[in-house]
């Protein structure tokens, strides 16, 4: 049987597509999509991604008309957070070390959650 092979894109609406892409370039290091085929292409390293539908009523994301939300990995989880804060965006960090790895949790200029996650533990 035909499998998917990994995620290709992520596409979303936002009010302001262009300084949208551009904080996360900047503040993430997710490239903007290229305006022509010349032009790299934002690479993922090699992972984990979990896939997961969460039912409709779930706290999870925060706002409760929130439909998604970005889970990205990370190689320094301390180091991104130090980043994003020296730059005034508040970080919540969560202070549990789960068995799969450590969390931490801001929102985009747009509001759209964002967890970032450095994996630890088998499989990682």
């Amino acid at each position: 049987m035909a499998k998917v092979t990994g995620i290709g894109g992520v596409f979303f609406r936002a009010r302001d597509p262009e300084g949208l892409a551009a904080w996360y370039d900047t503040h993430l290091g997710v490239m903007p999509v290229p305006t022509d085929y010349d032009q790299p292409v934002w690479t993922q390293d090699a992972g984990p991604t979990v896939f997961a539908p969460f039912a409709q009523d779930t706290t999870y994301f925060g706002r409760e008309d929130q439909a998604f939300m970005f889970n990205f990995r990370v190689d320094d989880l301390d180091g991104m957070v130090e980043s994003l804060r020296a730059s005034g965006i508040a970080v919540d960090v969560d202070a549990q070390v789960y068995p799969n790895g450590r969390f931490a949790r801001l929102h985009d200029p747009e509001g759209n959650p964002i967890e970032l996650w450095q994996p630890e533990g088998p499989g990682t």
